[in-house]
């Protein structure tokens, strides 16, 4: 009697559950990735936008392949005085009165007083023009400072000395083993140019036009 009782109960239950899937929609979506996807079409205007390419440098990449870059030219003419302080070891920037840009800078390796002749190592003071640039020089970029003077060289030939010359504003070596090398060397390290470090050099490049005057105070 139990058996037959149970079983009764079972077809019940069975018989109530079909009944409920009987009744739902027949247009359940299946849970199953949709391998036919409709294609979402991309309208003609955006077709015709041009895809820009972004040429700006990242940080690493400026100092390895700046050296070879092909802009000699700054793209702002904005600064028109740039000063050099030796004891103080800084580059500034002058628009007009206003102080722009501030930079450590490296000098001569004998940078104390006047630059007397070729091979001291001493960076010249005196008011000079930057007159032109290199942007393929040893060093990252390069400014050129017009030392010596008209007034300079002729002391000079009166001494029966050479002067110097080619005093630059520049960056680091491009070469990577002189560069290393600067790590564990002095303070300062140039044959009489005002070193400055690549970044710093690339922002002097861009605002400090050719023809821009330069002092350097001792």
């Amino acid at each position: 009697m139990n058996r037959l009782l149970g079983s009764l109960c079972i077809g019940a239950v069975l018989s109530i559950v079909v009944s409920s899937v009987s009744a739902l929609p027949v247009n359940i979506p299946a849970i199953v990735p949709n391998l036919e996807r409709a294609t979402v079409l991309t309208p003609a205007t955006d077709l015709a936008q041009p895809v820009m390419e972004d040429t700006r440098m990242d940080p690493i990449g400026l100092e390895i392949f700046a050296p070879r870059s092909s802009q000699a030219r700054p793209t702002q003419d904005q600064i028109d005085y740039v000063v050099v302080r030796k004891k103080e070891r800084r580059l500034l920037l002058y628009a007009g009165d206003a102080l722009i840009k501030s930079y450590p800078i490296a000098l001569g390796k004998n940078p104390i007083g006047q630059k007397q002749r070729e091979g001291d190592s001493r960076t010249p003071e005196g008011v000079y023009t930057l007159d032109w640039r290199n942007p393929n020089s040893r060093f990252y970029r390069s400014i050129h400072v017009n030392y010596p003077n008209q007034k300079q060289l002729k002391q000079a030939r009166a001494k029966g000395i050479d002067p110097g010359g080619e005093i630059m504003i520049h960056g680091q070596p491009s070469d990577w083993t002189e560069r290393i090398a600067l790590t564990f060397g002095g303070r300062d390290w140039t044959e009489g140019c005002i070193a400055v470090e690549n970044q710093a050099m690339q922002e002097i490049w861009n605002l400090v036009a050719d023809n821009t005057l330069i002092e350097i105070m001792p």
